[in-house]
C-alpha cells in the first residue's frame, strides 16, 4: 500500500537546516517507508497511539497516518526530537 506524503510547513523548515547527506538519507528513508512500510524501522510513540516514529541514523522523522495519508510532523535530531510530545 502506498500513502500520500504530506510534509507539515515547519517539518520541511527543520529538514532543510540539517546537512545535505542528512537530506538525502532522511528523503530515501521516508520513500521506503512510502512504498513498503515492512522493510523500515518505525515504531508508535509511548503515550501517543496515532504518532510513529521513524529512525534514520542520528536522526527521527515523527509522523502519523491514515489509510491514505502519511504527514511528516517533526524531522530532528535524536537528542531533542521528542521535546514537546
Amino acid at each position: 500500500m502506498t500513502y500520500n506524503l504530506i510534509w507539515k510547513d515547519h517539518a520541511v523548515k527543520e529538514l532543510d537546516n540539517l546537512d545535505k547527506l542528512a537530506i538525502r538519507r532522511i528523503v530515501d528513508k521516508i520513500d521506503d517507508l512510502i512504498i513498503n512500510p515492512s522493510l523500515c524501522d518505525f515504531k508508535s510513540l509511548k503515550g501517543h497511539h496515532s504518532l510513529f516514529r521513524l529512525r534514520v541514523g542520528h536522526y527521527r522523522v515523527i509522523f502519523e497516518h491514515d489509510d491514505r495519508d502519511l504527514t511528516i510532523l517533526k524531522v530532528g535530531n535524536r537528542q531533542n526530537i521528542y521535546e514537546g510530545f
